[in-house]
């Protein structure tokens, strides 16, 4: 199962290596990570879906991510309420002939186009993972060159940020 794991740290460096490191010991896969400057100065903010067999082996390295010294908080956002976003940009083959139906899906996918040639369109979209996985199976037709993905971003809705968790 896909776990969404998401923790602040201090911004120094090696932290990242540490907590990959401590994570692939594990054995987990790690499907996709993002990592960013959050509000507060000096702190990162990063997460992680990760593939583990239960939910015990994701609490257990939890723990141990919880004990590096550089580690403020973790959560477990999968069964939390939250929002969870994806960012993809797609190059995509585009003549005369299809241009109006790339254009199309883009505009039901409510994307946008962010570069044209005479050969090719570059789309960004957002949302859920299966949204891009779907607007992405829709433009295979039309000759996908090159595909750029962010990792998934989780928020919990409401007013209780992740530190105070």
């Amino acid at each position: 199962m896909n776990y969404q794991l998401t923790l602040l740290a201090e911004d120094t460096p090696g932290v990242l290596s540490h907590i990959v490191s401590l994570i692939s010991r594990r054995s987990f896969n790690i499907n996709t990570l993002s990592v960013g400057y959050t509000e507060e100065k000096n702190v990162t903010r990063m997460s992680f879906v990760v593939t583990a067999d239960s939910e015990n082996e994701v609490e257990q390295v939890m723990k141990q991510i919880n004990k590096l010294i550089n580690v403020i908080k973790i959560e477990n956002l999968t069964h939390v309420d939250s929002i969870n976003r994806e960012l993809v940009m797609i190059k995509v083959k585009a003549n005369p002939v299809n241009r109006n139906d790339i254009v199309n899906i883009v505009n039901i996918f409510r994307a946008k186009i962010v570069d044209v040639n005479r050969e090719t369109l570059v789309i960004e979209s957002t949302g859920s993972h299966t949204k891009i996985d779907a607007i992405c199976e829709m433009l295979k037709d039309y000759g996908i060159i090159e595909v750029a993905r962010t990792g998934t971003l989780s928020m919990s809705r409401g007013p209780v940020p992740l530190k105070d968790m």
